[in-house]
C-alpha cells in the first residue's frame, strides 16, 4: 500500500514574501477601489439653515454652495415720487440663473411661492422675479404675501454645470411695509438632478406634489394685475400707470 508522503512546506525567501505581501496589499484596495465606483451615484443635498431678516431697502446675497460667489440677491426695494410710495420684493438671478416663476396676466414675472414638496428641476418654468408689493396707489400684490414656509425654486450654474435647489422665507406685507426672513437654503449637488422644496437629504425615489398654479390668481377687489404690475415695478412703470388711467377717464 502507498502511503502519501506529507508535504513539507516551501520555504520562501523574506524578499519574495514582501513582495508577495505588496501584491496583495495593491490589489485588496484595486478591488476596494473598484467596488466604490461600482456603486451607483446618490443623491446630496447640502442644506444651510439660516435667519436673516430682509428690511426695507436692503437686500441679501444667496451663495447656495457656499463657493464665495453669490448666486442670487433677495432685494426689499422702496421708492417715492412727489405722489406714489411703494415697496417690492425681487428675487433677482445673478449672471445665467433662474428663479421657478411665470409672467402673471397682464402683469410681471412673479417668482412662485411654492409649498412644502413642489417639484425643481427642468420641467418648471425659470422666468420668476416679483414676490411681493405694497404701494399707496395699488394696495398689494404678489403671490409672497404674508406667507410662511414657502420656497423659492432656484436654479444656478456651477462650473458650468446646472444645479437645482430652493429658498424657504417668511414673508409679512401690510401698510406699505414688507419684511422677509429667510430661514433656510438647500441644493443638490449632483449637476442636472431635480430637488423637490424643503428636501434636506438626498434620495433616489419621492413622492412630490405640483406647485400650486393659482397662487398668482387676483382677487374681484384688487385692482387689475397690468395696474399692480406697472407700479410694482418702481418709479419706471408711473408712465404706464399713468396712462391707463388717463384711458380709463376718458371711455
Amino acid at each position: 500500500m502507498n502511503r502519501s508522503r506529507p508535504r513539507i512546506p516551501a520555504k520562501i525567501s523574506e524578499s519574495l514574501h514582501r513582495q508577495l505581501s505588496m501584491y496583495t496589499l495593491a490589489a485588496a484596495a484595486a478591488g476596494v477601489g473598484a467596488l466604490a465606483l461600482a456603486q451607483p451615484s446618490e443623491a446630496r443635498i447640502v442644506y444651510t439653515p439660516a435667519h436673516r431678516v430682509i428690511l426695507g431697502k436692503h437686500e441679501i446675497s444667496l451663495d447656495l454652495n457656499h463657493d464665495g460667489i453669490a448666486d442670487f440677491t433677495i432685494s426689499n426695494h422702496s421708492f417715492c415720487t412727489s405722489d406714489v410710495c411703494g415697496r417690492s420684493l425681487f428675487a433677482r438671478p445673478i449672471g445665467k440663473n433662474k428663479v421657478v416663476g411665470a409672467k402673471g396676466i397682464g402683469g410681471p414675472f412673479y417668482a412662485f411661492a411654492l409649498k412644502w414638496g413642489s417639484p425643481i428641476g427642468p420641467k418648471e418654468p425659470f422666468s420668476g422675479l416679483l414676490m411681493a408689493a405694497s404701494g399707496t396707489e395699488y394696495g398689494t400684490v404678489g403671490p409672497w404675501l404674508n406667507v410662511e414656509g414657502r420656497y423659492l425654486g432656484l436654479k444656478f450654474l456651477v462650473k458650468g454645470h446646472v444645479h437645482y435647489g430652493w429658498a424657504r422665507l417668511n414673508v409679512a406685507a401690510a401698510h406699505m411695509k414688507i419684511t422677509a426672513t429667510l430661514t433656510g437654503f438647500a441644493y443638490e449637488t449632483i449637476p442636472g438632478k431635480a430637488i423637490v422644496a424643503g428636501q434636506t437629504k438626498g434620495t433616489e425615489d419621492k413622492t412630490i406634489e405640483q406647485a400650486d398654479a393659482a397662487l398668482c390668481t387676483p382677487t374681484s377687489d384688487t385692482p387689475q394685475p397690468a395696474t399692480l404690475g406697472a407700479l410694482a415695478l418702481g418709479a419706471p412703470g408711473l408712465s404706464i400707470w399713468r396712462r391707463e388711467e388717463s384711458v380709463g377717464a376718458a371711455q
